[in-house]
């Protein structure tokens, strides 16, 4: 898919080694084509890794895709340059007025504390509220599932005895729904978490569809009734080496860590770990932008 990005992006550079067709700004108004919006709310610290990772997740489809790169403005993150941030990057002041096709909201290093001591929550409440009405579809993943899910519907998350971490195998329900098309009955996905949702709450609600969960993790892929909202509990978008860098930079500063689950070979940390994931991964993203943005949005939002 061609992935309009501007020019000197970094990520742009690797995708390219990739064999991935990245658009500049320059090849792409030669095109008479009206692409697909779609925003990224960034939240983790290492921005430039997540960049590659989304974009990655998103080049499985022939729809030109315009991407637009998300800051907060009440939290400035020290892991990635400001440069980088003033460079390619833009906050909700600067898109307030704007429509969107899609929007992707990240996971965040905030998990084990409440919502409302996060210092941007009052912040991604007004971009959560701002999406119901100027975003055709919000996929929202990891902490920024668990974050929607608690401000658009109240379910409650919970402080897990210990950290998920590693790769497990989940089931898929109601195959016809189209997110899932293309998924095997079983699929494989890497979490890293340390927070579970309220299982009951989830079943309680009417405007939820639990699509795909896991016997040891519980819930993973949720969809509202109108597909306007997707929640993703774990992260498909992850690389290879994510997993295993997490793991051995824990390692290094003495903090405590388990070996990840399902994820190296003989669960030996000096061999290289297994890739089973980026099939669901290249499935689910597909889908989303095919069949709840592209197929559902429309070509003049005003």
């Amino acid at each position: 898919m061609p992935i309009k990005v501007q020019n000197n992006l970094p990520a742009k550079k690797i995708m390219e080694r990739e064999n991935i067709f990245m658009m500049d700004e320059t090849r792409a108004v030669s095109q008479d084509i009206r692409p697909l919006y779609i925003a990224v709310l960034n939240l983790m610290p290492l921005k430039e890794d997540t960049e590659v990772q989304l974009l990655r997740s998103l080049s499985n489809t022939p729809l030109q895709i315009e991407i637009t790169f998300l800051t907060t403005a009440s939290y400035i993150g020290t892991n990635t340059k400001a440069s980088h941030l003033n460079e390619f990057y833009q906050t909700y002041d600067d898109v307030k007025h704007r429509k969107f096709d899609g929007l992707i909201i990240t996971g965040a290093p905030v998990e084990q504390m409440e919502y409302e001591e996060v210092q941007y929550w009052e912040e991604l409440k007004q971009i959560m509220e701002w999406s119901n009405t100027n975003v055709t579809s919000t996929l929202h993943i990891c902490w920024g599932a668990q974050a929607g899910l608690y401000y658009h519907y109240g379910i409650q998350k919970y402080l897990l005895p210990k950290k998920i971490f590693g790769i497990y195998e989940h089931h898929v329900h109601h195959r016809k729904v189209p997110l899932l098309r293309g998924f095997d009955d079983v699929f494989y996905a890497p979490h890293s978490r340390y927070t579970g949702v309220n299982h009951e709450q989830i079943v309680a609600c009417d405007d939820l569809t639990v699509l795909a969960d896991s016997d040891e993790v519980g819930e993973f892929l949720l969809v509202s009734k109108d597909g306007k909202r997707i929640f993703v509990l774990g992260h498909l978008e992850y690389d290879r080496l994510t997993l295993d860098l997490e793991y051995k930079r824990d390692i290094a500063k003495n903090l405590p860590i388990e070996l990840p689950v399902n994820y190296y070979p003989d669960d030996d940390a000096s061999k290289r770990p297994l890739l089973r994931w980026r099939g669901a991964s290249n499935a689910m993203y597909s889908n989303w932008v095919n069949y709840y943005v592209y197929q559902n949005t429309p070509y003049d939002w005003s």
